[in-house]
């Protein structure tokens, strides 16, 4: 569906505002199914996002530093997040043996299991197969890349 149906607005002052606009407006619209997967596990999107870095990470431990690098919405508060992942038993946290004031952080085995059964649950694919071909989904994937510079 057109944008302009979606938000019931055809008044744009360019190309470029619309585009900003069709951005924002599908951030939303992704959250909005991927939130449904994520509540069932009682999770919510960055702490989904710290489990796969964690995972990512294995068998190696990350940092809270590590984790805000790598997190995609970099105003997360990641050390929060970690806290509130330990308590659900999804992480475990250590104090790192080579310097004291560092503490690692590792993906427990419920942490991984919850998300093998998201992975067999749901595949990313099936939020655009139907309305995107592959050569389309990278073509958008090279686009945004290239609009970040």
């Amino acid at each position: 569906m057109k944008i302009e149906d979606e938000i019931q607005s055809s008044k744009f002052e360019d190309i470029y505002h619309k585009t900003v606009i069709n951005i924002s407006y599908t951030y939303s619209w992704m959250n909005n199914l991927l939130r449904f997967s994520f509540e069932k596990y009682n999770l919510t999107s960055q702490q989904f996002n710290v489990l796969r870095i964690l995972r990512g990470q294995q068998p190696k431990p990350a940092t809270i530093n590590l984790i805000k690098e790598r997190m995609l919405d970099k105003m997360s508060d990641a050390s929060r997040i970690v806290d509130r992942l330990v308590q659900k038993e999804l992480v475990s946290r250590c104090t790192n043996n080579n310097d004291r004031r560092a503490v690692d952080i590792h993906i427990s085995t419920k942490g991984l299991e919850i998300l093998s059964k998201m992975d067999s649950e749901f595949k990313t694919a099936d939020l655009f197969k139907h309305n995107l071909t592959e050569d389309e989904a990278a073509t958008l994937s090279n686009l945004l890349d290239k609009m970040r510079g």
